[in-house]
């Protein structure tokens, strides 16, 4: 599994820019059936970053087609966060005292969650929820690193946070309180998306190859994408189940959607790959498109 998060920059597999922390964040279960997947029929609509900014990262997208994630301001090479909303405006978010801050998940009520490097320690993550103008920071208890990637409905939030040297660990939160969500043995489990039935989906490595996983009443199921040299991440998943993620290369993302144990690719027309970060109760998918050199935009799309 190739998710290091570090200072120096570089895009990492998730989306996730390996920027944030000197970390190498590199069952009694069920497998998903793999059969060879066939292409989506999707219908795009794309968007570009503000004038000034490039896009970094594309992630999450609530029902309403607000879309998060993440930009680099061209002058300054800070990463800031940003919210797009259907009808395509986009506002810029730093969060209080960061130097980079990212924007992952966002549930039904306008809530948003995500994580920043905090400008005085850098060596530092912390996750945060932003509710209009309202921010909330969330720090695991006795951690040096908490990242919050969704919140759902009923405002139970998942994220990860760093158990030990090189260790990371998933984590639901709800009311208040902590449940630790860790695939057996693994070295890092990345609690990615959750939706309102409480279902977590994410990724889980302790080598170089990473897996897709469905946490569903506390039992794990490992999704792989079949033949997936560098192996699969899984981004969000809605209230009907299907699941989107995308499965990894040397140095890039496939995007695809996932449901009852059919894969199906993401591909957008004249692409170099096609990335998927969120969908939402309506079926509208959220990612990014890449073409020769650094030319990318955003999208969303309804597939089938």
């Amino acid at each position: 599994m190739r998710l290091l998060l570090r200072t120096n920059n570089t895009e990492d597999s998730m989306g996730l820019r390996r920027s944030v922390s000197a970390i190498a964040v590199t069952l009694l279960l069920h497998s998903a059936v793999m059969r060879a997947a066939d292409q989506a029929s999707c219908t795009f609509d794309t968007f570009s970053a503000p004038p000034g900014y490039s896009l970094s990262q594309v992630n999450g997208v609530s029902d309403d087609g607000t879309v998060v994630g993440q930009l680099i301001d061209n002058s300054t090479q800070q990463f800031v966060a940003f919210q797009r909303s259907a009808g395509g405006v986009i506002n810029k978010y730093p969060a209080p005292q960061s130097s980079a801050t990212w924007l992952y998940g966002r549930n039904g009520t306008g809530a948003s969650a995500g994580f920043y490097q905090d400008n005085t320690h850098p060596e530092n993550v912390h996750g945060f929820l932003l509710q209009g103008a309202k921010f909330a920071a969330v720090n695991r208890p006795n951690t040096a690193n908490t990242w919050l990637f969704n919140v759902n409905l009923l405002g139970a939030s998942v994220g990860s946070f760093t158990a030990g040297p090189s260790q990371v660990k998933g984590f639901m939160l709800v009311n208040g309180n902590y449940t630790t969500i860790a695939y057996p043995n693994a070295q890092v489990t990345y609690a990615l998306a959750i939706n309102d039935n409480g279902n977590i989906v994410g990724t889980y490595a302790s080598g170089p190859v990473s897996s897709g996983f469905l946490w569903k009443n506390g039992t794990f199921t490992t999704i792989d994408y079949p033949h997936s040299r560098y192996g699969t991440v899984l981004t969000a998943v809605n209230n009907s189940g299907v699941i989107v993620g995308n499965h990894l290369s040397a140095n890039r993302d496939f995007g695809f959607i996932y449901e009852n144990g059919d894969f199906k690719s993401i591909v957008y027309p004249g692409a170099r790959n096609t990335k998927a970060g969120g969908i939402n109760n309506n079926g509208l998918i959220s990612g990014q498109v890449y073409f020769t050199g650094n030319n990318t935009l955003g999208y969303t799309a309804l597939c089938k």
